[in-house]
């Protein structure tokens, strides 16, 4: 720090520039970034394991500061899957709950793991364990915390944030909802301290309840239970606060895939929700569904009149399905009451002031690497699909796209795991036909409501696999009347990086994507498309 009582300064301009340099020093400290579509570390360099869990605000038990606590369950396969990512492990195993703690909500220490695997199977009999949050009970000065344990509930309490978490009770859901357990769930403490336990059906999932976390006959437990939403079969159940109105959020019934986020708004925790059991897509999630990622919580940044909500998906899929990383957060845009999307692959948090931005080296491509498609597609499956998410294609020659179709080309690709070695995820884009062909792809790339792409030149990058027999196949960019190409002329029989430089972006817009001119049984494959400023 520059001590002014020590230091003379001769020249008025020279201290106006000492002002200019410690205002920038101090705003490249709080706007940190966080970046998706990567496996995350903490601050130390150690990775951090954290699913279905949340972040809740506590004091240190030392300090008394009010600390960000961050708790989530470290699975094997998720750590097999870091270190080895060309293989999708279809099994889930239990190792710990882990808790991480942080001041601005990017940097994260890994304070330890606050319940264990000899903790939560004292019989040696292993069963699920997941979804999770941790409140504190001031009737009890404990701190507890409510997870799925195999058919039921398990409260474990601790006596305090980074503490040993031990047995409490289980609760049988059966009394309150018909089924032993929930479905999905996770923790909401509001503004009054209040904490809830939010979670769906047992079954089915197509019920949606709000029960209030407290003490009864000396246990910690549900008090009540309210039915807010009954409906479409919802997962990744989770609750948010903006401007006074409660957000009831979920994801689609697709596994351990990603899906659209869909969400409730009412006045009062318990509801009436509207639209009334019909949620709605959440705009900006539809054309990645939501960044390849499910619901997993949310937190609310509240500052003066200012309200930050940054959402926290989960990336499961059996740990490989869906690219690189299992956190992937995003900041949250409102048009009056109603929140909005913003899939963005790398952007900047100041935690203090509550604002974000978007990052120097975003990508603006939607399904880059071409996971957010669950299914081969076209697909007849859930959900019924003709089209890549965020991609057009258009037949100019060859066999027509549609479902149910026995002639209709895949328009994905399924990687081996020899594929994965070099590019990201299960799934590419495949160009093919059994017949001759001329097909184009693209995606139209512009600014939305709440972020801007800016004027500037850009860089278009892909890999490429393909074989011969093509007349003409190229990968293109068309922005303010002028086109760009990279002319892919040979065969490439193994993965190739291709590169189309020095685009300008012109009115905030750009159109991206390849074309083929190819002879029946050619093929070429994409993945892991970027388009980044420079």
């Amino acid at each position: 720090m520059i001590k002014n009582n020590t230091i003379r300064l001769k020249n008025s301009f020279l201290w106006i520039g000492i002002l200019f340099l410690c205002s920038t020093i101090n705003t490249l400290a709080q706007n940190q970034n966080i970046k998706n579509d990567v496996f995350w570390d903490t601050k130390d360099g150690l990775p951090i394991y954290s699913q279905g869990g949340g972040i809740f605000k506590f004091k240190d038990s030392q300090t008394g500061i009010e600390k960000y606590y961050w708790y989530g369950v470290h699975y094997e396969e998720a750590e097999k899957y870091r270190k080895e990512p060309t293989v999708t492990y279809p099994h889930c195993t239990f190792k710990s709950v882990t808790c991480y703690s942080s001041t601005d909500l990017v940097n994260w220490t890994f304070e330890r793991d606050v319940f264990s695997e000899a903790t939560a199977f004292p019989d040696g009999k292993k069963t699920w364990i997941g979804r999770l949050g941790v409140v504190f009970v001031k009737e009890m000065y404990k701190y507890a915390l409510f997870v799925q344990h195999g058919s039921q509930v398990l409260v474990a309490l601790a006596d305090s944030p980074t503490g040993d978490f031990v047995w409490h009770q289980k609760i049988n859901m059966q009394p309150w909802i018909g089924t032993t357990n929930t479905g999905d769930q996770t923790v909401f403490t509001d503004d009054d301290g209040k904490s809830y336990l939010i979670y769906s059906y047992g079954k089915g999932r197509n019920k949606i309840y709000v029960s209030e976390i407290g003490v009864k006959d000396g246990k910690v437990t549900i008090l009540d239970c309210t039915k807010v939403f009954q409906g479409e079969s919802r997962e990744g159940n989770c609750m948010f606060k903006y401007k006074n109105k409660y957000y009831m959020a979920a994801s689609n019934i697709y596994g351990w895939d990603a899906s659209f986020a869909y969400y409730l708004v009412s006045d009062h925790i318990r509801g009436p929700y509207f639209p009334t059991n019909d949620m709605k897509i959440m705009d900006g999630s539809a054309e990645d569904y939501a960044h390849v990622t499910q619901t997993g919580f949310f937190y609310t940044i509240k500052r003066n009149d200012k309200e930050t909500v940054v959402y926290c998906g989960d990336r499961w899929a059996d740990f490989a399905g869906n690219g690189l990383g299992y956190n992937q957060w995003f900041p949250l845009s409102f048009d009056g009451a109603k929140p909005y999307f913003n899939s963005l692959s790398s952007w900047n948090l100041d935690e203090k002031t509550g604002d974000w931005n978007v990052a120097a080296d975003n990508n603006y491509v939607k399904n880059g690497s071409f996971e957010a498609d669950r299914n081969k597609i076209p697909s007849n499956f859930k959900p019924i699909q003709e089209q890549l998410l965020g991609w057009k294609t258009v037949v100019i020659k060859g066999n027509p796209i549609k479902v149910k179709s026995e002639i209709s080309p895949q328009l994905n690709y399924f990687n081996t795991e020899n594929d994965r070695k070099e590019v990201i995820g299960e799934k590419s884009l495949n160009i093919t036909d059994t017949v001759d062909f001329t097909r184009e792809i693209s995606q139209q790339i512009s600014s939305s409501p709440y972020v801007f792409l800016e004027d500037g030149v850009y860089n278009l990058t892909a890999k490429v696999k393909n074989s011969r027999g093509f007349v003409e196949l190229k990968m293109f960019a068309n922005s303010g009347g002028v086109d760009y190409k990279f002319s892919i002329e040979n065969e490439n029989p193994s993965w190739t990086s291709i590169r189309i430089s020095d685009i300008a972006v012109k009115d905030g817009k750009i159109t991206i994507g390849f074309f083929a001119n190819g002879n029946a049984n050619s093929f070429c494959l994409f993945d892991d498309v970027t388009l980044v400023k420079k």
